[in-house]
């Protein structure tokens, strides 16, 4: 039923994610089976228009942040609009002070590493980025503000795209993306992926110029060289281990940073 759909989360699609979706899909009152069972046609064809239309609200419940999810929680929805904590976008930061800049920044990094190393083996990697893409709760705490633009490869099954699937069309493509937009091969995308993007389209935003002038040279060094590939000789963890170091001495810990205050006085972990 999911072939052919223009979602981003299911363009390498498993069987595991598959399940995942259907297991903890919420807007039924019997969620938490495997089979289809408990859902009815008109459940199917719901959970279906909403992974075609936006898969954001289905990340949220199938990843939720009580388990740790870099995710807004999801509390519910009613037709095309959905309720979730709320968030300040990322661009209203762009102008703040050099410590809130370095300290988000850290944040993004930590949310990528996460992304792509996490105990279920999933591998999660952006098909595009913008200024609204993460938020920021009110403590600062910064998390991922739309999730629909989230591809999601299984590193533990692999995908299971079949021959022929990328030009299968559903019922729904045509009302969200153009009908001949080619899909990203699973196999093209790297590692580095989702970082190169954040250091191409916010990273500049958010730390240009906010610093004094040794400590801006290397980080508009390092972001040049990222936004460029990195290259061979760098892993993605490697190259965020590397500018994470040049940040961590520039924020600070007072209030402002209330998701990790006071604990950042009494400890380097935050």
């Amino acid at each position: 039923l999911s072939q052919g759909l223009p979602s981003p989360m299911l363009r390498c699609p498993s069987q595991r994610l598959l399940d995942r979706i259907v297991r903890r899909y919420a807007e039924v009152p019997d969620a938490g089976s495997i089979y289809m069972d408990h859902l009815t046609d008109r459940d199917k064809l719901r959970l279906l228009y909403t992974l075609a239309v936006n898969s954001h609200p289905i990340l949220l419940q199938i990843f939720p942040d009580v388990e740790g999810w870099p995710f807004p929680r999801y509390l519910g929805s009613c037709g095309r609009l959905v309720v979730s904590a709320s968030t300040r976008p990322l661009r209203d930061f762009f102008s703040s002070a050099p410590e809130m800049a370095a300290d988000l920044a850290l944040q993004l990094l930590a949310v990528l590493r996460s992304m792509a190393t996490n105990d279920l083996n999933y591998f999660f990697y952006f098909t595009h980025v913008d200024a609204g893409t993460f938020g920021v709760f009110s403590n600062g705490h910064l998390f991922i503000r739309d999730a629909s633009t989230l591809g999601i490869i299984d590193k533990e099954e692999g995908s299971q795209l079949i021959d022929g699937q990328q030009e299968y069309k559903d019922i729904f493509s045509c009302l969200t993306v153009d009908c001949q937009s080619p899909f990203v091969p699973c196999d093209s995308i790297r590692e580095k992926h989702s970082l190169v993007m954040v250091c191409q389209d916010l990273l500049p935003k958010l730390l240009a110029g906010k610093f004094l002038a040794p400590v801006q040279e290397r980080i508009d060094t390092f972001l040049h060289h990222c936004a460029h590939g990195l290259g061979d000789n760098h892993s993605a963890n490697e190259a965020m281990a590397e500018l994470a170091e040049i940040l961590k001495p520039l924020r600070s810990c007072d209030s402002r940073f209330a998701y990790r205050y006071p604990d950042c006085r009494y400890s380097d972990k935050y």
